[in-house]
């Protein structure tokens, strides 16, 4: 690498240098004596604009910056699964052992170790046909992950001239030669910024059940989906996150914590390493990968953090995993973006954001999708996109939160009303949506039951009823109304606290399995319907507000577990008795 400019302009984390003309938009380069790690972003004659993702502080013109030719790229390959990195790939526990706990400047590692040996058992042989993206062979990278070994995507593929037999290498042994090709080895390299390539994009129709009642029965998600969480401060965003990350039926998780406070991250990085994979009892981290850029890190390295996790997840789903990515939060990658346009002297939008702030939110949710992998064999794999939004004062017609919902499908809006009054998750189910309704319903009615979407939709309208009653109650009182409207508002009630509420923090409720959602929705329903019979009969609510029966539903959440579902069979055994007793004694 040669000299190919130097430095003219320094403001925080945006740097100017002149004799660039041989540079490209989105080279890396290294900038100053301490070599800095950034990124070309704009080119004007010989004069190029670059984003440092290090401190800037020291930095004066004149010093060198180099360009590598390359632009920003993360490695993957084995040892990616478990690590905690920064912005832009660099393994914190190593940097930490470089630098101690302050990250210095300019210190620079790989991302994963190059050195360890894993076991690779080949399944392809020499004279195979292989194309871009193959499999030629897997290791075992933890005990819940098989690393698929692929050619890279911009492979030319051909015949395999040669393969090592089954045995332990290192990540940089030569594991096979294509006729005509490069040598394969474990690991590849791939641009941040550009989309790794696939087959097919399948319909979104499987559901991804992360145990949530609020979001898998009234606001899904699909495999491959996007979804957005706006919440102001304290609404409970990143609690809501970690259940995402932690049950969702995926096989690997990648957790970008993108300018949160320092604390919160710790508390997720002390956290996430010692919480057990509910379904093998494994430590959570053998699936997680976590990219950690807080608030107090370069504000450059913050905007690159989301391209470095989506193409990290991108890798894993090329593999044929299911993928989830949580981004907490865009607003603050938003900020970063603002900050670098604000530096460059760049026209504002509104609120001060860039006028390209949509087109990249567009950017990063189209990388959602599930594909058919390239190359052979047939495999597919997903990447769901779920993004924090933290709105200044809980405000959702804010830039950032407007721009996103253009581009979700499952728009799930924390309530700072119910987040104060306990109710947790503190999704509004008034404000709340999901695009992915229909396409799930075929899911829930093979899987589950035939009844569930008409279940769902009759206990909405009853939620939706009740919202447009509570004003009549706020101005004349809940005995101003008839008892069939009386009757709403105790089942809304039992929906709410029954259903949409939610103990993260209890062992048996903090995950409900489709089958015992669908039974505990199934109950509430039948007692809507019994009641509206009573009532015809001649009972009164305050009959139906006796019957012994509503404290079991309200607790069956806690109290039965998923693989006891059959005694919610018996609660609606129970509910049918009450009422026929109730009946009884009226005839009398």
């Amino acid at each position: 690498m040669a000299v190919q400019g130097r430095i003219v302009w320094v403001s925080g984390p945006a740097v100017k240098a002149d004799g660039m003309a041989a540079s490209k938009m989105y080279e890396t380069v290294t900038v100053g004596n301490s070599k800095l790690i950034g990124e070309v972003i704009r080119l004007t004659g010989d004069v190029a604009f670059i984003q440092v993702y290090e401190s800037t502080s020291g930095l004066k013109p004149g010093e060198p910056v180099v360009g590598t030719g390359n632009p920003l790229s993360v490695m993957l390959g084995p040892g990616i699964i478990g690590q905690i990195y920064d912005g832009i790939q660099r393994p914190l526990r190593e940097l930490s052992k470089a630098s101690g706990s302050f990250i210095g400047r300019g210190i620079t590692t790989t991302p994963i170790d190059m050195t360890k040996k894993y076991h690779f058992v080949p399944t392809v042989a020499a004279g195979d046909e292989v194309g871009p993206g193959s499999i030629i062979g897997t290791v075992k990278e933890t005990e819940m992950i098989d690393h698929k070994i692929m050619l890279p995507p911009d492979h030319a593929g051909g015949k395999i001239a040669s393969i090592v037999a089954e045995g332990d290498y290192d990540l940089e042994t030569d594991l096979a030669t294509v006729k005509g090709g490069d040598p394969v080895k474990m690991y590849q390299r791939w641009p941040v910024r550009r989309p790794r390539p696939y087959t097919a994009r399948h319909e979104p129709i499987i559901p991804l059940i992360t145990g949530q009642r609020v979001i898998d029965t009234f606001f899904p998600i699909v495999k491959g989906g996007t979804g957005s969480i706006p919440g102001a401060f304290g609404t409970g965003k990143t609690v809501t996150l970690h259940q995402i990350a932690k049950w969702a039926d995926s096989q690997v998780v990648v957790y970008i914590g993108c300018g949160e406070r320092g604390n919160e991250m710790t508390e997720v990085l002390v956290e996430f390493p010692h919480l057990k994979d509910p379904r093998t009892g494994k430590p959570l981290m053998d699936r997680t990968v976590l990219v950690a850029n807080t608030s107090n890190m370069p504000v450059a390295a913050r905007e690159a953090s989301i391209y470095t996790g989506v193409t990290i997840a991108e890798y894993y789903r090329d593999m044929g995993n299911d993928v989830v990515l949580v981004a907490d939060s865009t607003s603050r990658w938003a900020e970063a973006l603002r900050e670098m346009s604000g530096r460059l002297e760049e026209m504002p939008a509104e609120e001060g954001y860039p006028s390209y702030l949509a087109s990249r939110l567009a950017e990063f949710y189209e990388r959602a999708g599930r594909v058919r992998a390239l190359g052979g064999p047939e495999r597919d794999g997903s990447v769901t996109l779920v993004g924090a939004v933290s709105p200044s004062g809980g405000d959702f017609t804010e830039p950032v939160t407007t721009h996103t919902m253009r581009f979700i499908k499952t728009f799930w809006a924390l309530d700072a009303k119910l987040a104060y009054s306990r109710h947790y998750p503190s999704i509004n189910w008034m404000n709340s949506y999901s695009g992915y309704m229909g396409d799930v319903a075929d899911w829930w009615s093979k899987n589950v039951d035939e009844g569930w979407f008409a279940l769902r939709q009759e206990a909405y309208g009853i939620l939706q009823r009740e919202d447009t009653l509570k004003e009549i109650v706020r101005l004349l009182g809940t005995e101003s109304l008839p008892d069939e409207e009386k009757l709403v508002l105790e089942v809304a009630r039992m929906i709410k606290i029954g259903i949409l509420q939610q103990n993260s923090f209890d062992d048996i409720d903090t995950y409900c399995d489709p089958k015992k959602q669908y039974m505990l929705l199934k109950a509430m329903i039948k007692f809507h319907t019994r009641s509206k019979e009573a009532l015809g009969r001649g009972a009164s609510i305050a009959d139906i507000r006796a019957l012994p029966v509503m404290g079991e539903m309200l607790k069956a959440r806690m109290t039965v577990k998923d693989d006891e579902v059959s005694k919610l069979e018996g609660l609606l055994s129970t509910i049918d008795a009450e009422f026929e007793n109730m009946g009884a004694a009226i005839a009398k």
